[in-house]
């Protein structure tokens, strides 16, 4: 006889708008089609803590962090493909550690998640977000003592940035629930068990 062991609520996701075994591919067509428009209509204000928030709510750490570098690839193609960032040591650096920062604010976003309560999932995306958040800003603002670039951490860009990336997140969970509400029946079903 085979038991079951219920999973614990620390490794459901947060966010379920398909099926669990569809996730990954809908995360990683959300997150890379939203980050190819905040690439293009905010280039390098991208708001990866929210899309961290997004990938933490909805899956697992590894899978996350997996799908915020396809993301950020997607965003470095278009800056330098699309959008002609200059391409020299001091960018390509500081793509790098964009690309770090998102990594890292995974990770917190991950960590708050889980150690916060299943209800209240509008106030725990909030919070993840704050820290997923600071912790991209703080990863940026480490590598200003070598790349420079300390004008861009004004407050009122800090909160721009904070603001945006807030607007953002309401925008990839509104999402998220319109493709929940109109999943097939089948997928519906599978989402609730």
């Amino acid at each position: 006889m085979v038991l079951s062991v219920p999973p614990s609520h620390a490794n459901h996701p947060r966010l379920h708008p398909v099926a669990p075994h569809l996730a990954p591919m809908f995360c990683f067509a959300l997150l890379t089609v939203s980050c190819a428009l905040a690439s293009f209509a905010l280039a390098c204000a991208t708001p990866f803590a929210a899309f961290a928030v997004v990938a933490a709510a909805m899956l697992p750490l590894r899978p996350a962090l997996v799908i915020l570098t396809g993301a950020w690839l997607v965003n470095q193609g278009i800056g330098f493909g699309a959008l002609h960032y200059p391409i020299d040591g001091s960018t390509i650096a500081w793509g790098f550690v964009i690309g770090v920062a998102a990594l890292l604010s995974t990770a917190a976003a991950s960590a708050v998640l889980r150690m916060q309560p299943r209800g209240r999932t509008p106030l725990m995306l909030g919070i993840a977000l704050i820290a997923a958040y600071g912790t991209y800003e703080i990863g940026l603002l480490a590598a200003t003592p070598l790349l420079g670039g300390e004008g861009a951490f004004r407050a009122a860009v800090v909160a721009r940035i904070g603001v945006t990336s807030a607007a953002w997140l309401a925008g990839l969970v509104a999402a998220c629930e319109i493709v929940r509400l109109v999943a097939p029946f089948g997928c519906r079903r599978a989402m609730s068990a």
